[in-house]
C-alpha cells in the first residue's frame, strides 16, 4: 500500500519544502492540478530532477487532446499522469496508448463517476489504475467514505482513494485494502508534516 501526498493550493517553494520534510514516508509525489496551472510543466520537471527516485504523479485531470497531454506529462518526468472518466473514449485510448509506450502509467479519475457500466466500459479497453475520488468542493459534505469501494467491486483495478483522507479516518479505509491512499492537506496543513506523514505511514499494510 501507497502513500501519495498531494500538493495542492501550494507555491512552489512550499511544494519542494514538503516532500523535502516527508519524503522519508511517502512514495508518491502528486504534482496537483492548480500548481501545474500555476507554474506550468517546469515544476514537474524541477521534481523530478530533484527526487530522482520517487514516483511522480502529474494531477492533469486530462479530458480531451489525451495524446498531447500525456506527452507533456511524461516527457516532463511523470510516471504517472491522470485522465478523467467521463472523457470520450478515443481520449482515454490515446493516453492508455502513450502510456504503454513510454513505460508509464494512466490513472482514471472516477470523480462524479457512479455508473458500473461506465466502468466496465474503461476496463474493456484496458484501464488498470483507478481513483475514487471525493473533490474538494465536495468535502463540504464529508470525507471520503469506504461505501465508495462498492464502485470497483468485481474490477480487476488497482485502486488509488482520496479526498479529505486524514489520522482519523486512515484506519476504516486501510481496512478495504486500497492500493494507493491519497493525502493532501493533513500533511501539507499540518504543523509537523513530518510527524503526520511518518504516522500515517505506519498505518499502512
Amino acid at each position: 500500500m501507497k502513500l501519495q501526498l498531494a500538493l495542492d493550493r501550494l507555491t512552489k517553494e512550499q511544494c519542494f519544502q514538503l516532500v523535502t520534510d516527508t519524503k522519508e514516508s511517502i512514495d508518491i509525489i502528486e504534482i496537483g492540478t492548480g500548481v501545474i496551472k500555476e507554474y506550468g510543466m517546469s515544476i514537474v520537471r524541477d521534481m523530478r530532477e530533484q527526487f530522482p527516485n520517487k514516483e511522480i504523479l502529474a494531477d492533469m485531470k486530462t479530458c480531451d487532446a489525451g495524446k498531447h497531454e500525456a506527452l507533456q506529462a511524461f516527457d516532463a518526468g511523470a510516471d504517472i499522469t491522470t485522465v478523467m472518466a467521463f472523457s470520450a473514449i478515443p481520449t482515454i485510448k490515446d493516453t492508455l496508448n502513450v502510456a504503454k509506450e513510454m513505460d508509464k502509467r494512466i490513472m482514471i479519475d472516477l470523480l462524479e463517476c457512479h455508473s458500473k457500466d461506465r466502468i466496465r466500459e474503461l476496463e474493456n479497453i484496458g484501464t488498470d489504475l483507478v481513483s475514487l475520488h471525493v473533490g474538494k468542493d465536495k468535502q463540504t459534505e464529508g470525507t471520503f467514505n469506504t461505501e465508495l469501494f462498492i464502485l470497483v467491486n468485481g474490477f480487476n483495478f488497482e485502486v488509488a482513494v482520496a479526498g479529505g483522507i486524514n489520522l482519523d479516518t486512515i484506519p476504516e479505509i486501510v481496512k478495504e485494502k486500497p492500493d494507493i491512499i491519497i493525502v493532501g492537506s493533513a500533511i501539507t496543513k499540518a504543523e509537523d508534516p513530518a510527524k503526520v506523514a511518518k504516522e500515517m505511514r505506519q498505518m499502512l499494510v
